[in-house]
């Protein structure tokens, strides 16, 4: 397996991934730090920050701008990755190799969920390493409301990104379903809109139960396109 999401890696030139990611971590931990301590957030008339309700602390944007952005980089790559390939019949010659279509299609998915969450992962771990270090030298003007030399910082930061990583494999089910990789990638826009958007005081970014549903859901479109793979046709 491990062989088959190298050579995805290398088939879809991973390389234009990595510097694509790099610069959107940098352009994040860049808006972020203004944020936090230039004061592109404030309210120019009362120079107090201007944020939703419960939004009020550094870690919510952190975690709202690096999972809208990934979300939506995990379903571009799951559109280049795979949706592509049926509508261009690339697929077609994989579906030669004497390996079973769900190892392939397996391969793929993994591929771009681990290139993903690690690079979401670094991402967050840059955005509030820069928060920290600014802390030292200026006042934020958000409350600083995490620890990073506690363990529950770390294993919150991994649950959270591996939650919007998988979310992405409910744009690809319905890209294949619409045999669309534009459909995908707007799929991830609504979940977004879904996920972390604001009506008055009420949001779903804050709710405990509905994320795990979110993802049990993605987890069983993402089992139910693998299962798939072996009987349908080709896009």
């Amino acid at each position: 397996m491990l062989k088959l999401i190298k050579l995805e890696w290398k088939k879809n030139k991973i390389g234009k991934y990595i510097r694509n990611a790099v610069i959107l971590a940098a352009v994040l931990c860049l808006f972020i730090f203004a944020q936090a301590y230039l004061g592109i957030a404030n309210d120019p008339d009362t120079g107090v920050p201007d944020a939703a309700p419960g939004h009020g602390t550094i870690s919510a944007p952190v975690e709202l701008f690096t999972s809208m952005s990934f979300l939506v980089f995990t379903a571009v790559m799951l559109s280049s990755f795979i949706v592509s390939a049926y509508k261009n019949k690339t697929m077609n010659l994989m579906f030669f190799y004497p390996i079973r279509r769900q190892k392939i299609l397996v391969s793929q998915m993994l591929a771009v969920w681990l290139f993903n969450f690690t690079a979401l992962v670094l991402t967050k771990l840059l955005i509030y390493s820069c928060i920290l270090a600014g802390s030292l030298f200026m006042a934020s003007s958000f409350p600083i409301d995490f620890d990073m030399g506690s363990a529950g910082f770390y294993i919150q930061l991994i649950v959270k990104s591996a939650v919007i990583v998988t979310m992405g494999f409910i744009a690809l089910f319905i890209g294949m379903a619409m045999k669309s990789s534009k459909a995908a990638i707007i799929s991830s826009f609504l979940l977004i809109l879904l996920t972390q958007a604001n009506i008055g005081d009420f949001t779903m970014a804050d709710n405990t139960v509905f994320p795990v549903i979110l993802t049990l859901l993605s987890l069983a479109l993402a089992f139910f396109s693998i299962c798939r793979a072996e009987t349908n046709d080709l896009m």
